[in-house]
């Protein structure tokens, strides 16, 4: 069985940083201690001196785009990017075409990623009005679980009806994920904007067309919902301070039936940033202001906010340029998403170790990912090398994803990815993505 040996790293794994030795077999960890010898000329020796180990990330909600909307990403384009940025595992959202709403839609994602997908993946099921049936036949133990659009319609994907939303909350054990933006009120604020400018809103007015109420208003009301119903609650993007107050952090988060996640972009940027990126920044729900960053900072800091995610979601240069009406929201993150987080901590905001609580260990507790987000003897070698002095800019020509920019070009940052390595396999080093695929459909606990 072919071993991999990686000597002398610093060792990121539950709140801790040790120096030592790991031998990967197969595709998992075999051991780790603080010194290891090849017993064999036929082990691949890495020496990490000086580099950081870190399991590799589980991005909890992405869109890569396919089936139906290939002109802008694949599952191929977008997962090799992924593993490029440190990301080993995905879970994919249903606003596909067709939406994933049905078994046999969900199957045939399935069947496209088995082939061609370069990280380790898993999908959301959609609920709308209409498919209660269909919910209740997806077997929890085999999907990363259920997203729901409490706003911003997608195609017939916005769940607006008070009586199947609360069926659909009793009805299924499944993780219950949502997008929490009230559409009453975003639809009143537009209409007011639109009636001054046309459709060429100026972009600095999107954090408050899309604002603090519309996603407070949304949130709280699933937060009751599912205090109500008992459901497994899981709130995406959590974009504004007030939105905060409604998390815990007086319990572990294998016991919270009621999470939150924030995305790089609400942590990165503020409303200031519309002026110079544009719609480049245009995201659902929007960027908003430095308050509302600082105030996520703190609940992301002080275990109210549980998961560190991208919402990758490309669009094309071109669409990127219409008028505010029609430029689409949303953008790609995930090769910059874990060089942007640690930029944050060498601007001494975050640790290392609560950086991979966020991004690797908390998205497998929540979504009981088996095997996988720590660095632990028996759990699958996803891992990743990280160089904490090794600048590198963001440029067109460096960029994987398939609409080819990023809200980060330009960007320097001081670490980069220099090895990732995906069930026990090195699939990227030398700032290149093997083209031998090693993913694996998720498995989960349950």
């Amino acid at each position: 069985m072919k071993q991999t040996l990686i000597k002398n790293a610093k060792i990121v794994n539950e709140g801790k940083t040790i120096v030592g030795d790991i031998l990967i077999e197969g595709e998992f960890i075999k051991a780790i201690e603080p010194s290891i010898s090849a017993k064999s000329s036929d082990v691949l020796v890495i020496d990490a001196e000086g580099k950081h180990l870190l399991p590799g990330a589980i991005d909890d909600q992405v869109h890569f785009r396919e089936p139906g909307l290939t002109n802008k990403a694949t599952i191929a384009t977008e997962s090799k990017a992924a593993i490029a940025g440190g990301i080993t595992s995905f879970i994919e959202m249903p606003n596909t075409v067709p939406q994933t709403t049905t078994v046999e839609n969900l199957e045939a994602k399935f069947d496209i990623a088995a082939k061609t997908s370069y990280a380790n993946y898993s999908f959301m099921f959609g609920g709308t009005n209409n498919n209660l049936d269909e919910i209740l036949k997806v077997d929890p133990k085999t999907v990363a679980g259920l997203k729901l659009f409490l706003g911003s319609s997608t195609g017939n994907m916005l769940v607006d009806d008070p009586k199947i939303l609360e069926a659909i909350f009793k009805s299924t054990k499944m993780v219950i994920s949502v997008h929490c933006e009230d559409e009453g009120t975003i639809r009143k604020n537009l209409e007011e904007y639109k009636s001054q400018f046309g459709d060429d809103i100026p972009i600095k007015y999107h954090p408050i067309i899309r604002s603090e109420e519309a996603c407070y208003l949304s949130s709280s009301k699933a937060i009751e919902l599912a205090k109500k119903t008992g459901a497994r609650l899981h709130i995406f993007h959590l974009s504004t301070g007030k939105e905060t107050n409604l998390f815990t952090n007086k319990i572990p988060l294998k016991d919270k039936k009621i999470t939150s996640e924030v995305c790089i972009h609400h942590l990165w940027f503020n409303s200031d940033d519309y002026e110079k990126k544009g719609t480049l920044i245009k995201w659902n729900p929007a960027v908003k202001t430095e308050k509302d960053r600082l105030q996520i900072w703190e609940a992301l800091l002080d275990d109210r906010i549980d998961v560190i995610a991208t919402d990758h979601a490309p669009h094309t240069w071109e669409e990127k340029q219409n008028v505010y009406t029609k430029a689409p929201s949303g953008g790609p993150l995930v090769q910059h998403a874990l060089p942007a987080l640690l930029e944050m901590y060498h601007r001494g905001k975050i640790s290392i170790e609560k950086i991979v609580e966020k991004n690797a260990h908390n998205p497998a507790i929540l979504f009981e990912v088996e095997k996988r987000g720590y660095i632990k003897p028996g759990y699958y070698a996803d891992l990743v090398l990280v160089d904490l002095n090794n600048p590198w800019t963001v440029t067109k020509d460096n960029i994987l994803y398939k609409c080819g920019w990023s809200p980060f070009e330009g960007t320097t940052f001081r670490s980069r990815i220099t090895h990732t390595f995906l069930n026990g396999a090195l699939v990227y080093q030398n700032q290149k993505v093997s083209e031998v695929k090693h993913s694996k459909r998720l498995t989960f606990n349950r």
